[in-house]
């Protein structure tokens, strides 16, 4: 059964339609959350803001993914993210539309830094790593998790952290270099991914 933690933040979430309104607005203000301990800028969350409306309006889901995803059992998928995060900007958008294809499946979304009592239980190898998609049935019960990011562009994060430290790419050049990555696969492994998870959890 669903864990008192988890009930509250679901409590707390909004549908993606409330979030990107807010994600909007608060970028236009010049209000939306950085996180913790800096290194990102004003000009950082503005620009993820456009990269997911970029991705809303170009994505092109799989026929297999769209299959599987008109297929899918009744769930709830509650997404932990913040405006800031990059991996949250590529990928969020690619969740929304996916579930968008399933009747059954409800998309909540919840802020990490508010919810970090949250983030905890679902942790990446140990660290509070988003955007984190949490998979529960009708009855509560955890089906599946997944995230920060698909496979192939945790290979490339990882990768460069075990890299001689002349060779290895700053925090700038990894993030444009993940970006990239993003921009060539075009959603296609986050799609491959989840829908695997979707089929495996019926």
């Amino acid at each position: 059964m669903m864990d008192t933690v988890t009930k509250g933040a679901l409590a707390d979430a909004v549908d993606p339609i409330a979030y990107g309104t807010e994600f909007e607005q608060r970028v236009a203000d010049g209000t939306a959350p950085l996180p913790p301990g800096g290194g990102y800028s004003a000009d950082y969350t503005k620009l993820n803001l456009a990269r997911s409306r970029r991705i809303q309006k170009t994505l092109k889901v799989l026929p297999a993914v769209k299959a599987t995803m008109e297929q899918a059992p009744p769930q709830t998928w509650l997404v932990i993210t913040e405006m800031w995060c990059g991996d949250s900007a590529q990928n969020l958008p690619v969740m929304e539309a996916m579930a968008a294809l399933a009747p059954a499946i409800e998309v909540r979304i919840v802020r990490r830094d508010t919810h970090l009592d949250l983030i905890d239980l679902y942790l990446t190898n140990g660290t509070r790593s988003i955007p984190k998609l949490v998979a529960f049935d009708a009855s509560g019960a955890l089906l599946f998790s997944w995230g920060p990011r698909p496979a192939s562009a945790s290979e490339l994060v990882l990768g460069n952290k075990t890299k001689p430290e002349a060779e290895r790419l700053d925090k700038d050049a990894l993030a444009e270099a993940l970006h990239r990555w993003y921009a060539t696969n075009g959603g296609v492994e986050t799609q491959l991914e989840l829908a695997k998870l979707v089929a495996e959890a019926k």
